[in-house]
């Protein structure tokens, strides 16, 4: 059973940070691309970041750019999102999700919570 766990999650105050994870068993992690969807609670889920099997090319939403990055350790099989300078709009559940490629994501996790308030 392939399985991906997100970790990392919590409350945060506006302006804090946070590094989420996503631990992949189950599969060889670095065949996929990897990426990170939220969904905020009665909203549809939005894409926030993926990034390629080798970890060499990254996208991100226009609502993150500059403040998340996302990156992966193959040996460890593990997906990062670096969260900088939240905002209470960054209050959602965050999911990992592998694909075969951009905009493929066949297989998500169970998701971690981060919520931003003071």
């Amino acid at each position: 059973q392939v399985r991906l766990v997100e970790s990392g999650g919590g409350l945060v105050q506006p302006g804090g940070f946070l590094r989420l994870s996503c631990a992949a068993s189950g599969s060889t992690f670095s065949s996929y691309y990897m990426s990170w969807v939220r969904q905020a609670p009665g909203k549809g889920p939005e894409w926030v970041s993926a990034i390629n099997t080798g970890g060499g090319s990254t996208r991100y939403a226009d609502s993150v750019k500059g403040r998340f990055t996302i990156s992966r350790d193959n040996a460890k099989n593990t997906l990062y999102l670096q969260i900088n300078s939240l905002k209470p709009e960054d209050t959602a559940l965050y999911y990992c999700a592998r694909g075969r490629g951009y905009n493929d994501y066949e297989r998500w996790g169970q998701g971690t919570q981060v919520t931003v308030s003071s």
